[in-house]
């Protein structure tokens, strides 16, 4: 539209200059050479106007015939330009459907066509790990460091090939580089937290979270849960060599995360060490509303001792309250209760969870209360006997990992704040895990299937055991389930023919009650 009303505006001016040139006669003339030319004003307007475009038709065409090679040379480098790009598109492609000879043969096309650009080396890199050629990848990486703008690039394909090959100090390194030239790397700072949180540096991996935090690579409610999960680790590590340092990191754990159970339960225990019973049973309460739990139950049974059974079972019941009667409320109960030689309590306190199915704490404490009250009978065995194929009670897992304790980062894949307290199958299957990284291509790694057990046995456990076989009804059996034998058995004892069992590699500990720990370790089935 514009262009249009420009178009007609310069002729209205052209035709005007016409007009007004015409209603202005004269003459012009011209000397050269011997001869003279005579013409109107309106001719030698138009000649000149002819001459000015002949001119400039001349100079196009001089500047073009000058100008010749190097447009031929231009259009040449762009053909080849395009014909780089092309080849990188297609050998992306080719990496991510992990076709390894088509993304190699467009790495170096793209290599001679377009030279040590950024996009080649990347994918030159690529089409070398897909193939499993570790060395030329890593050469690729290195030639990225040379500049500025891919130096941050080939650290992080630097510090995934150390990783890979186990070489935890260069990761450590190239991750440290990438922080110091770009601060809001999200991959590096990870990696910086987790590698300080391998070697126990709990400080360092406070500052590198705050650090994180200030730049906006962690929202405040996380942060606050990892800086807890971080004092609390600090405070394990101090507590036999520290006990008051440790009590200040407990203390500020639960103050930034009040919910957390092991920083509740280790501030509770230290605060009652201190005398200070009213500032520990807060904070156990506090997390025990959040999470009922039977460390938290432990420490506040025993804030003062030398406390009377009836006084621990007056707080048991407190808990029981807090809780809303929930199952950890009803058996810590049933177990202070068996402690206070109240069994009718106990009894009350269990029944609601016998309906369905009873787990393996609630089925011993069964068995230990009808042993207490009426000695060594065919009913205590029996839920001895239930104990072995009951479900499992809740523990502390990460990443198909079952620990009796808790730990601050996962034993397999270093992650912080990763167990969470919860029942765990009655078969434990490990996640297959494969690394991934976003820079990277790591389609040529196997699935890793990963060993399940307690933390400190996971070098050690097998993945699984044969379940045993089913023995007749009322024969006697010396097989042991999981643990030196409890009792001898002397009678035969008619139960019911149990349904074979797959049982766990590493079956978890099974919580005790205090009169009977020294009798008994483990489980074991009577058939």
């Amino acid at each position: 539209m514009w262009r249009a009303l420009v178009f007609i505006g310069l002729l209205c001016v052209a035709a005007f200059g016409a007009v007004w040139l015409a209603d202005r006669p004269g003459t012009v003339l011209i000397t050269f050479g011997g001869y003279e030319v005579q013409m109107s004003v309106a001719v030698a307007a138009i000649a000149l106007a002819g001459l000015a475009l002949a001119l400039a038709l001349l100079w196009s065409l001089v500047t073009g015939l000058i100008q010749l090679p190097s447009r031929l040379t231009f259009a040449s480098r762009a053909r080849r330009r395009s014909r780089g790009y092309q080849a990188v598109s297609r050998g992306m492609v080719a990496v991510g459907a992990g076709d390894t000879i088509a993304a190699r043969r467009y790495a170096n096309e793209a290599e001679r066509l377009l030279g040590k650009e950024p996009l080649t080396l990347l994918l030159k890199a690529q089409a070398a790990q897909v193939s499993g050629n570790r060395e030329v990848a890593e050469a690729a990486f290195l030639q990225m460091m040379d500049e500025d703008e891919t130096r941050v690039l080939g650290l992080r394909g630097l510090f995934v090939e150390a990783r890979r090959r186990g070489d935890a100090a260069s990761a450590h390194q190239y991750a440290s580089e990438a922080v110091r030239l770009a601060p809001a790397a999200a991959w590096a700072s990870d990696a910086v937290l987790e590698a300080r949180c391998a070697d126990g540096d709990w400080r360092g991996a406070l500052e590198t979270v705050e650090r994180r935090t200030s730049l906006g690579l962690l929202d405040k409610k996380t942060s606050r849960r990892h800086r807890a999960v971080l004092l609390t680790a600090d405070a394990l590590e101090r507590l036999d060599r520290d006990p008051d340092g440790a009590s200040r990191s407990a203390q500020d754990a639960v103050r930034l995360a009040p919910d957390l159970v092991p920083a509740a339960a280790l501030a509770g225990r230290l605060l009652s060490r201190k005398g200070d019973l009213r500032k520990a049973a807060k904070a156990v309460e506090t997390a025990w509303r959040s999470l009922p739990h039977p460390d938290l139950a432990d420490v506040y049974l025993n804030l003062r001792p030398g406390d009377s059974g009836l006084d621990r079972l007056k707080r048991a019941e407190t808990l029981s309250r807090l809780s809303g009667g929930a199952p950890e409320g009803r058996l810590a109960v049933a177990r202070s209760a068996l402690e206070a030689r109240e069994f009718d309590r106990a009894r009350d306190a269990l029944e609601p969870l016998l309906q369905d199915r009873p787990s393996m704490r609630v089925c011993l404490l069964m068995s230990d209360l009808e042993q207490a009250e009426h000695g060594s009978t065919g009913k205590g065995r029996e839920w001895l006997a239930r104990a072995t194929r009951a479900p499992r009670d809740p523990a502390w897992i990460a990443d198909g990992v079952v620990s009796d304790h808790w730990a601050p980062i996962s034993p397999v894949t270093g992650r912080l704040d990763a167990f969470v307290w919860q029942a765990p199958p009655d078969v434990l299957i490990a996640p297959e895990l494969t690394l991934h990284d976003d820079v990277t291509a790591d389609l040529d790694d196997e699935v890793r299937v990963l060993p399940i057990g307690p933390a400190e046995e996971l070098a050690t456990a097998p993945v699984s055991e044969p379940a045993p076989e089913p023995l007749p009804a009322g024969t006697k059996s010396d097989a042991v389930v999981a643990g030196p034998v409890r009792e001898e058995v002397k009678e035969e004892v008619p139960v019911p023919q149990p349904e074979p069992v797959v049982f766990p590699a590493t079956p978890p500990d099974v919580p005790k009650p205090k009169e009977q720990a020294s009798a008994r370790r483990s489980v074991f089935s009577v058939w």
